[in-house]
């Protein structure tokens, strides 16, 4: 009898010892992280979180991976509270690994995401504009001459880790590209295509006016018309570090090459990142006569076929601006 009492109690222990380590939360109280490399077995994982004060004991961890099995995810882990050694398991097999977000939206040019970058904590402003300006061969195939990876970094959330490069950020994106390029078919004449796509995202934001600008603009050109259109002469402007909010004489005048009220043709290169509805316009314009469009009061366009209807709506537009803003 004594023999099996002290079994017993040796038995009640080793179960409170367990559900102790187990189920008792342990932990750091302020916000610590612990990087797990590719590769790394149990024991370095273990050791890892006992060191970052993550969980009590490492045997303890091991002897729940002998139990529980699965497999264990490498990256960054962020802790900022205790924990039960059950959660703390579970994480690492989900994976719940710390990033964070980049959004970039439809119609953001590299000056946007890079400076997007740098409040998401990314890297700096400078750093990712020097990628993107860099990296050019990750879009050899499109664009043998371009001088940056505008138009190619597609709009969508992102998700890094704390350590990710700027090269990686940029190769991510013209990654994310390529799936979605593939997706539409999108395969011969990218670059122009491309560039019309963020002429058609910058002049709108209504999704069913796209394929019309589009058709507009494949219509001017195809008459040997300019495009004169102001997104490209304002991206000429941001690429020489002069633009001031709003578009001047000067600016019209400028011998750049996205200068589109001075050169006939697209331009040299993508003014934005276009989105999937953008790039589809460009891809399938609509058919029409239309030659001009001008933006109404309700944030619309108005299309016309020759420039005496064209004046008639920009009037009508100047009316209207004039009515809204009058005392």
């Amino acid at each position: 009898m004594r023999v099996l009492t002290i079994l017993f109690l040796l038995a009640v222990l080793g179960t409170g010892v367990v559900c102790y380590r187990l189920y008792v939360p342990y932990g750091p109280q302020g916000e610590t992280f612990v990087d797990i490399p590719p590769g790394t077995r149990t024991p370095g994982i273990a050791q890892a979180l006992e060191e970052a004060g993550i969980i009590r004991s490492r045997r303890g961890f091991e002897m729940l991976r002998l139990i529980k099995g699965g497999k264990l995810k490498a990256g960054e882990y962020r802790f900022d509270h205790p924990d039960t050694l059950l959660n703390t398991y579970a994480r690492l097999i989900k994976g719940d690994v710390f990033t964070l977000t980049l959004s970039v939206p439809e119609g953001y040019n590299i000056y946007d995401i890079a400076q997007a970058a740098e409040t998401a904590k990314l890297g700096t402003r400078e750093g990712f504009l020097a990628a993107a300006q860099s990296q050019t061969a990750l879009i050899a195939d499109y664009s043998p001459t371009a001088d940056s990876l505008e138009g190619y970094l597609f709009p969508d959330t992102y998700h890094f880790s704390r350590h990710v490069t700027d090269d990686e950020m940029v190769a991510a994106m013209v990654h994310r590209f390529r799936q979605r390029a593939a997706q539409m078919g999108l395969a011969n004449q990218v670059e122009e295509t491309v560039t019309m796509a963020s002429l058609v995202e910058k002049e709108t934001g209504v999704e069913d006016e796209r394929p019309l600008i589009a058709g507009v603009f494949y219509n001017r050109l195809q008459k040997g018309m300019p495009l004169e259109t102001d997104p490209a002469v304002i991206y000429a402007a941001l690429r020489e570090n002069r633009y001031r909010g709003s578009i001047y004489a000067s600016d019209l005048a400028s011998p750049s090459a996205y200068n589109t009220y001075k050169h006939g043709g697209l331009p040299p290169g993508p003014i934005c990142n276009p989105g999937v509805a953008s790039l589809k316009a460009a891809l399938h314009p609509a058919q029409t006569d239309y030659l001009y469009f001008v933006s109404d009061a309700t944030g619309h366009s108005r299309f016309s076929v020759d420039l005496e209807h064209q004046n008639e709506n920009v009037e009508q537009y100047r009316h209207s601006v004039e009515s809204h803003t009058s005392p």
